[in-house]
């Protein structure tokens, strides 16, 4: 995300489809009534063993449009970055509306990875802060942006990052509006870091986790936790026990890492990455999966492509 990126250089300081049928023309039509029962027959698939989520934010790269099709059967989870909220202005996908042309392609592949069964998640926030200040500030005039986009773009679910100070009531509200409007089978991710779930700090809005998942846990579908930037690592199993220590089920926190070693600090070389998640899995047969930031650098392993480094992933969780 255009805050992720950003926090490299400051790391301790500091991923909706349309599920339209191949005939429709029109890639931004607004979401009819069916559309909240479409996510929730998705969710309701059934829950994968271990989740593989692939954060894609960088649409275009030197110009070329990136494709997330590669990971269709791969990835369980696309998560879209980063939507921001702006105040005195409508909602953007990191620079642009998400009305824009450049984003026509884009919502037609998402379309069809949800049609195989993945599900695809807004992500909103990250360290480009704003958005939760707007939702403190004025939730009746930024709620409807965030909700209306995640009904017309036809998500599956939204991935809350907050990089800024967002307090617990106001967290506990979001989230209890996001259920009242979506419904039980909508996925609602949070973001934090990792030592936020193991009691080591509060960076992510500034609040304890474990009180919020004791409030909330569940109305909460799982934490895509941040095992990078400083705040934690994958080189082996340490920084995740001390997470499942604090109190979290393992099935609700996915260990998320750094795909190369330009995103951020706290990158693990694939090999020992495999490892980790073998281990991970050994210990915690619920282990809740690997999240990697981001799709289009990712290092490729045993193949082409970034979309390798997610099945390299899901491989080691077997």
């Amino acid at each position: 995300m255009s805050g992720r990126l950003a926090r490299a250089c400051t790391a301790l300081l500091a991923v909706g489809a349309l599920a339209l049928t191949a005939g429709q023309a029109s890639a931004h039509a607004p979401a009819d009534s069916g559309t909240q029962h479409n996510a929730t027959a998705l969710h309701h698939r059934g829950s994968p063993a271990h989740h593989v989520v692939a954060y894609y934010q960088t649409q275009y790269s030197n110009g070329s449009y990136v494709s997330p099709l590669p990971l269709k059967n791969t990835a369980t989870d696309i998560d879209v970055a980063a939507f921001h909220l702006n105040a005195g202005k409508s909602i953007t996908l990191n620079d642009d509306p998400p009305s824009s042309p450049k984003y026509t392609q884009m919502w037609q592949d998402l379309a069809t990875l949800q049609q195989s069964g993945a599900h695809v998640e807004a992500m909103l926030g990250g360290a480009a802060q704003g958005s939760y200040a707007d939702l403190h500030n004025d939730f009746n005039t930024y709620y409807p942006q965030l909700r209306d986009t995640l009904r017309t773009y036809h998500f599956d679910g939204v991935d809350l990052d907050m990089e800024e100070t967002f307090s617990l009531a106001d967290t506990e509200h979001l989230i209890n509006q996001l259920r009242t409007d979506f419904g039980s089978g909508f996925i609602i991710n949070l973001a934090p870091v990792a030592s936020d779930l193991s009691g080591g700090s509060n960076f992510s809005g500034g609040f304890s986790y474990s009180q919020l998942d004791q409030d909330m846990g569940s109305k909460i579908s799982w934490y895509n936790a941040q095992f990078y930037c400083g705040w934690g690592d994958l080189s082996d199993t340490s920084a995740y026990d001390a997470v499942i220590q604090n109190g979290f089920d393992p099935s609700r926190v996915v260990a998320g890492t750094v795909t190369n070693s330009a995103n951020c600090s706290g990158y693990i070389d694939p090999g020992q990455l495999s490892g980790t998640l073998g281990s991970l899995v050994g210990e915690y047969a619920n282990f809740g999966g690997v999240a990697g930031w981001e799709y289009f650098n990712a290092v490729p392993v045993n193949g082409t492509g970034p979309a390798s480094w997610y099945a390299a992933a899901k491989s080691a969780m077997g």
